[in-house]
């Protein structure tokens, strides 16, 4: 096969066959896309949110990917490719009146436990180092504490390391995530699809946030869940295409879940977006920037990164 050809063969193949995943989306029953001004009203004012972030594993993945190393502050800093010590997450929000919430879902107790019947399994698996997780509290582990499952599960993207835990989950549980987020095209994902798949599989339709054009500007959109304003998804496309921040008034005061817009703590210290791990570098630099803006404004809130403490 000819150079020519083949360059044409990928090009056709990142343009037709690489959605991030073929699950179905509907339209979110849940949330009301509002003015950020009507957010920022509610900051100094106490939530009602039970807020708890658990470790749901230790883990280490390349510097490269969490860090854009190519950045002048990460050359000024000496920064370089090398094993990087994470944690992957899930939030558990307790709502008094609406119930108990997930954002993000931590990994599934078979990759602890059979890890050949899990989602993430195969080449993903090889790639992601799954040998190097410590294991701490896979979702299944969380839920068999539980008295009842979660009333339902607010992602912040669809990366593997973040639908991990979804087949833990009862398929009644709802599923929700930022607008657009399944249909992103990237070569790579002829290999990470299967896997999101499987974790989705038996689950019902993504119910995709109801996303609108911030009249603030602060963010590219930003979507009171509950109604009540306790609870906001705000739209931070780049490193994926629907990728999710959520500001939760907790009752300790608000608290900026980043997800993916900022894995570590030292990327969001210095300014500094992610690395190869992002869809699209210019769009996760303004989503970050958007994002220390708000908080800078608002010292009150409290920052969770991705992956870091």
């Amino acid at each position: 096969m000819s150079r020519t050809i083949w360059m044409l063969s990928l090009t056709a193949a990142a343009q037709l066959g690489c959605a991030l995943s073929s699950h179905a989306t509907v339209a979110s029953p849940l949330g009301t896309a509002r003015s950020s001004d009507e957010l920022v009203a509610l900051l100094k004012t106490p939530g009602p949110i039970e807020l708890e972030t658990i470790a749901s594993c230790d883990w280490e993945v390349d510097r490269s990917g969490l860090i854009n190393l190519n950045h002048p502050r990460a050359k000024e800093a000496g920064l370089e490719e090398g094993p990087e010590p994470i944690q992957v997450f899930f939030h558990v929000l307790r709502h008094p009146t609406e119930g108990t919430f997930l954002v993000d879902t931590g990994v599934e107790k078979a990759l602890r436990d059979d890890p050949e019947r899990a989602a993430t399994q195969g080449l993903v698996a090889k790639l992601l180092h799954v040998e190097r997780m410590t294991f701490l509290m896979p979702l299944g582990a969380w839920l068999a504490k539980e008295p009842a499952p979660p009333a339902g599960v607010f992602l912040t993207h669809l990366h593997v390391d973040h639908v991990s835990g979804v087949p833990d989950l009862p398929a009644t549980v709802p599923l929700y995530a930022g607008a657009g987020e399944t249909e992103a095209r990237r070569l790579q994902n002829l290999v990470v699809a299967p896997n999101i798949n499987r974790a989705l599989a038996g689950k019902g339709a993504i119910r995709e946030w109801p996303v609108s054009a911030d009249p603030a500007k602060r963010f590219a959109g930003a979507v009171d869940i509950f109604g009540d304003g306790s609870v906001w998804a705000l739209s931070v496309p780049g490193h994926t295409h629907g990728s999710t921040a959520y500001l939760v008034r907790s009752t300790q005061g608000p608290v900026l879940l980043t997800g993916d817009a900022s894995h570590t703590r030292w990327g969001w210290e210095h300014d500094v977006e992610p690395g190869t791990f992002s869809d699209e570098k210019p769009g996760d630099a303004a989503s970050l920037a958007a994002l220390r803006a708000f908080v800078a404004a608002y010292p009150e809130i409290e920052v969770r990164f991705g992956h870091q403490r």
